[in-house]
């Protein structure tokens, strides 16, 4: 005896209308939602993926307050370069966190914005928060795919 439950199904589902739907052309991420069923987002509904080996932190502001801290890294570590400098002496071991906070102030920044970018679109068109995994077993969904009946 087979167990095929319902979210079963409906993840079969999700993944065929997935599959045209790339077929088509369309760019279209397969991601499991925060309640743990399968959803294919637009590509423009997906911000960052947190956990996927760079942001741990899952929404925009959180990814906001992360880009002030950089940001305050920069200021700091330019006026540690600017104020020996004015003086006269030639303190430049602050180019390396200036350069680090600027770079990470602007990653960060582009992160946050497009995360924000993308929760506004979910709401507007009503679709579910992405959960914090971004993977998805495509091979066990191709056997769902195969199953009889």
């Amino acid at each position: 005896m087979i167990f095929y439950s319902e979210q079963e199904r409906r993840n079969d589902a999700v993944y065929a209308e997935h599959k045209e739907a790339v077929a088509a052309g369309e760019k279209r991420v397969l991601r499991t939602t925060s309640t743990g069923e399968l959803h294919s987002y637009p590509g423009d509904e997906i911000g960052f993926t947190p956990g996927r080996g760079q942001a741990q932190v899952s929404t925009w502001w959180g990814m906001a307050i992360i880009c002030a801290v950089l940001g305050l890294l920069f200021l700091g570590s330019l006026v540690m370069l600017t104020v020996p400098l004015m003086q006269g002496r030639g303190e430049w071991g602050a180019l390396f966190p200036i350069v680090l906070g600027a770079f990470g102030t602007l990653y960060t920044f582009g992160l946050s914005r497009d995360e924000y970018r993308a929760s506004q679109l979910r709401k507007l068109r009503d679709s579910p928060k992405p959960g914090t995994s971004a993977r998805v077993d495509v091979n066990l969904l191709e056997l769902c795919q195969k199953r009889p009946g």
